[in-house]
């Protein structure tokens, strides 16, 4: 990509969105921190690095190409005029978190479900049309999204209320010291960690409900029920209680192949004002995490 015309001292990432305005800063950090930008032939990592007027820099990104998102498929629970549930698998994103990404998300492959109305109030590559409630990308299970404005309002204000019931399962580290019991802990942002959350005096309410299903000693199979809907919030409430996640290494968990952390069941009263309970199968191997 061609050079433009730059300041003494600018930052190579406000120079980046410069030559590439439909690019936020954030997403040319990334850009920079993937080597996909040199200055006088050498590649720079650094966001913060200060130019000089007489610096030569290439960027290495095709617009076109990286306008291009490609398709996925995702497995369809249930589907009406007015919504449709999804079994997530683990690794997809529930949509981009405000840049410009080229990644395929629930989102992007919801966005040629949705009717025009609704599409055209979140508009561009990244838009959230007809996403309700979100699950973390590592985390799998059932989700469901709207199709029209009526519905996504409907569904949203259920979530708000509180009156959506949703139950997932995970692998956790150890054996907990009661077999079921309620956690009723105040959840904030990590002022040292803006990325996490923590216990903390200053936090929101939040509650979840647990129940041990099974365990072999090293790891146990753990029901969960939210009451509350904060971000992170079992993945926190584990954490605090000493039995991290297994593969939620961002809170302490042991690694492995996946996080362990799937959305089993989800309760809901419908658009069409039926009550329904939709399901998403327990993977293989969580059982199998369990039983070695």
């Amino acid at each position: 990509m061609a050079n433009i015309e730059l300041s003494q001292g600018e930052r190579l990432d406000q120079y980046v969105t410069r030559a590439i305005p439909s690019v936020t800063r954030a997403y040319a950090s990334k850009l920079i921190e993937a080597g996909k930008v040199s200055v006088n032939g050498e590649v720079q990592t650094k966001s913060g690095y200060k130019l000089r007027t007489a610096d030569e820099i290439i960027i290495d990104y095709d617009e076109v190409a990286a306008a291009v998102i490609p398709h996925i498929d995702l497995p369809v629970i249930y589907e009406d005029d007015d919504c449709v549930v999804i079994d997530k698998p683990d690794g997809i994103l529930t949509h981009s978190k405000g840049m410009f990404n080229p990644e395929a998300t629930v989102a992007s492959w919801l966005h040629s479900r949705v009717q025009a109305e609704l599409a055209d109030q979140d508009t561009g590559p990244n838009n959230r049309a007809g996403i309700v409630h979100r699950l973390d990308r590592a985390t799998s299970g059932v989700m469901i999204c709207a199709k029209a404005v009526s519905a996504q309002v409907w569904l949203q204000k259920q979530f708000a209320q509180r009156r959506v019931k949703k139950t997932y399962i995970a692998v956790v580290t150890g054996v907990l010291e009661h077999p079921e019991a309620v956690i009723d802990l105040p959840i904030e942002r990590d002022p040292k960690k803006p990325q996490t959350f923590r216990v903390g005096n200053q936090g929101k309410v939040s509650t979840t409900e647990y129940r041990v299903l099974k365990t072999d000693g090293t790891h146990s199979l753990v029901e969960l029920k939210p009451q509350t809907g904060r971000t992170h919030q079992l993945r926190v409430h584990l954490h605090y209680l000493g039995h991290p996640i297994v593969g939620d290494t961002l809170y302490g968990g042991e690694p492995a192949e996946r996080m362990f952390l799937h959305a089993r069941e989800l309760e809901l009263t419908t658009p069409g004002r039926e009550r329904k309970v939709f399901e998403s199968p327990l993977p293989a191997s969580f059982e199998v995490q369990i039983n070695g």
